[in-house]
């Protein structure tokens, strides 16, 4: 399983999280084997926002193969659109590292984020 993680930085686990995957400096990638360790990380560089606009952002994620996207924030027109796309939308909020908030997916303690969860905006 493969999920990505909106991060400020390209620093693999030790990044801190971005409040918001749309504007997010970076994607951690982590990928976990059948047992839920991780097994690899890959610090992907996002496309500007500004540019090329929360679509152009949710296509680059969906071009990274990824299963799940964890996210602190997420608008609600994204997370259906990656629904839609079978990319599971995951939420933390009070998480602020990268590599915490994996260990917490890989436990289980991380949950679906829901359309009322949603970012309005």
């Amino acid at each position: 399983m493969k999920i990505a993680i909106p991060s400020e930085s390209g620093d693999g686990l030790n990044a801190m999280r971005s409040g918001h995957f749309g504007h997010a400096a970076y994607f951690t990638v982590v990928e976990f084997d059948s047992d839920m360790n991780i097994v690899s990380t890959e610090a992907v560089q996002n496309v500007d926002h500004d540019e090329f606009g929360c679509g152009g952002v949710i296509e680059h994620v969906l071009g990274l193969g990824v299963d799940g996207i964890l996210a602190a924030g997420m608008g609600r027109p994204p997370l259906m659109r990656f629904t839609e796309n079978g990319v599971v939308v995951y939420a933390d909020t009070t998480t602020p590292n990268v590599g915490d908030v994996a260990r917490l997916f890989a436990e289980g303690r991380v949950q679906r984020m829901s359309p009322e969860a949603a970012c309005q905006h």
